[in-house]
């Protein structure tokens, strides 16, 4: 055999193998499933903490006044300002004032209500049934009305041409005023400036909070809202 036979052979075979060679780049086997990646790692969601009690209660400077911070361990917890439970006909953004337990709801959608505690005055003095608060006060001034003067001149006699507002002033930091088919009632939500009061029936007929409960509330609470008081 000649050495161009050879040579004609060698390619002919070379020829024969090419077209194996690139079969191998399109595999008759299923491709493999694409790789997914693993969704990112979340954690479960853990229920809101409660608010701490020491800063709910804490110091606080508001329009250049200073209010005290409260002892908190000597406010039980279920008097502390909460949100609840509460169920009631009466529409949200309404207020109620439960006086012989001495808790204010502010009532909120889907059955709860915002919860505070107060202190209210003796049942002869009190007001009750329905009526519309009718104008919010920061840091009011307040003057003692006749009733009171006459009741007990030796401790309102010294007011009776009014105080202005301040840590001092026994309207506290926020007053809401409580209006009756267009007349004052002479009746007031309001702060204090004598925390031991609250759970109490001390007053002289008004419904006091703690001056870190009313500014809240006062933030709530809409002019022309509904208050009822039992």
């Amino acid at each position: 055999m000649t050495s161009n036979t050879l040579c004609r052979r060698s390619l002919a075979f070379l020829l024969l193998l090419a077209p194996l060679s690139a079969c191998t780049t399109h595999s008759t086997q299923p491709a493999p499933p694409p790789v997914v990646a693993a969704p990112a790692f979340e954690a479960p969601v853990e229920p809101e903490e409660p608010a701490d009690p020491a800063i709910m209660y804490g110091e606080k400077l508001d329009h250049g006044f200073q209010i005290a911070a409260v002892d908190v361990s000597k406010l039980p917890d279920e008097r502390r300002r909460q949100e609840v439970d509460y169920a009631t006909t009466e529409a949200p953004g309404t207020v109620v004032v439960d006086q012989s337990a001495r808790y204010l709801y502010f009532v909120m959608p889907g059955g709860r209500a915002m919860r505070y505690s107060v202190a209210v005055g003796p049942a002869s003095r009190n007001f009750t049934g329905e009526a519309i608060i009718d104008r919010k006060a920061a840091w009011p001034r307040w003057t003692p009305t006749d009733s009171m003067i006459k009741r007990s001149p030796e401790h309102y006699g010294r007011f009776k041409d009014g105080v202005d507002g301040g840590p001092s002033n026994p309207m506290g930091a926020r007053a809401l005023y409580i209006q009756k088919d267009g007349v004052d009632t002479y009746y007031r939500v309001h702060g204090t400036n004598d925390p031991s009061s609250i759970g109490k029936a001390v007053s002289a007929g008004c419904i006091r909070l703690l001056n870190q409960d009313v500014m809240d509330l006062y933030e709530r609470v809409n002019i022309g809202a509904r208050i009822v008081v039992l």
